[in-house]
């Protein structure tokens, strides 16, 4: 989580990525940071995000991020 959590931090250093859990319903995340957020995932996780996880659950919080992550792993 810690690697995930300085990830995220360099796109975002304003957001509380240890204790947010609204971070899409609360507008703390923009587009542009999740154009960001999912670049530097593909990069470093070697992921394929598509479209269909664009979904606000999955970046409401740095776990929710971290599932998502883990499940698209699983399914390589």
């Amino acid at each position: 989580m810690e690697k995930l959590i300085a990830l995220l931090s360099s796109v975002n250093e304003d957001v509380d990525w240890q204790n947010s859990a609204d971070l899409m319903d609360s507008g703390a995340l923009d587009s542009f940071d999740i154009i960001s957020i999912v670049a530097n995932l593909s990069d470093e996780y070697g992921v394929e995000i598509g479209a269909e996880e664009l979904l606000p659950e999955n970046f409401n919080s740095a776990s929710a991020i971290l599932a998502m992550i883990e499940r698209l792993l699983q399914l390589r």
